[in-house]
Parts: structure tokens; sequence; C-alpha cells
């Protein structure tokens, strides 16, 4: 019974628009002060992946540009997507688990035309050291890039 019904919260997570889950977002970042308590906010976050199986961890799947290893995976299911990712790094998991959350179950469209506003508003990218911030940037474009392959097929 729990199985089922976590599933179906999970599902009806994942189908609210970019918009409300933005706004969640940054209602809940408003909830913490400081950046201490962000950071525990995302290594929390990062806590909650599954992580990849060692299959799923391959040179297609490594974001390059990053200065932890990450991965990221994406599947696709009725029309829309929904990614997987692992990293070594604590804060780097939390920041994969925040993109995840924030791209799963949006359409290939929604992916590649959305710009990642929220990123910049919670001040994420300025409280990063400049080699997680480009990595920030890798894993975006990643997501973008497999979102503009299933586009093309």
């Amino acid at each position: 019974m729990c199985f089922t019904a976590c599933y179906l919260l999970s599902i009806i997570e994942y189908m609210k628009t970019l918009e409300e889950k933005e706004i969640e977002l940054l209602e809940e970042f408003e909830v913490y002060e400081d950046w201490m308590d962000r950071y525990q906010y995302l290594v929390d976050l990062g806590g909650e992946l599954e992580g990849l199986s060692a299959e799923e961890k391959n040179d297609d799947t490594l974001i390059k540009g990053c200065q932890s290893q990450v991965w990221l995976v994406c599947d696709e299911q009725d029309g829309r997507l929904y990614f997987r990712g692992e990293s070594d790094a604590i804060i780097v998991k939390g920041i994969v688990a925040l993109l995840i959350n924030m791209m799963s179950g949006c359409t290939a469209e929604e992916v590649v035309k959305y710009n990642f506003g929220f990123l910049d508003k919670i001040g994420l990218k300025e409280h990063l050291s400049p080699t997680r911030s480009n990595g920030l940037v890798s894993m975006v474009e990643k997501m973008k890039a497999y979102a503009l392959l299933k586009l093309k097929v």
C-alpha cells in the first residue's frame, strides 16, 4: 500500500509545472537564513538520491567540466523525461538532486526552453567556487543535451 501511495505521490510531484516547482523551491530556500543551512539542505537532498548502477556510471553519462565525478542518466516515459544521477561529492550530489527534482517529469521541449533562472534566484551560483559553478553549468547543459536528443528522435 505504501509503495503504491508513495509512487503516486512522486508522479503527482513530477507533474507539477515548472513554475509551481520553482515557486516551491524558492519558498523552501527562503526558510533557511544562511548558506550553511542551505548547504545542509542540499546535502539532505543528495542523501535522498537512489544512486546509479555501475553500468550506468560510464563515459557517456559522466558530466565533463565538473570538479567532482557526476553522472546523469535520462529516461523517457509517456513523453516526459526523468533524470537520475549521482556524484562522489556530497554538496554536488545535492545540486544534482535539486536539478533532478526540478526537471524530472518535464517534456523535452520544456527542458530545452527552460532558462534555469531559479539557480540565480536562490543565489546558488554565487555561493559556489568557480569550478563548482562551471560544473553546475555543465550539468544544465547535459540535461538540455539529453532533451535535444529526445526531440530529434
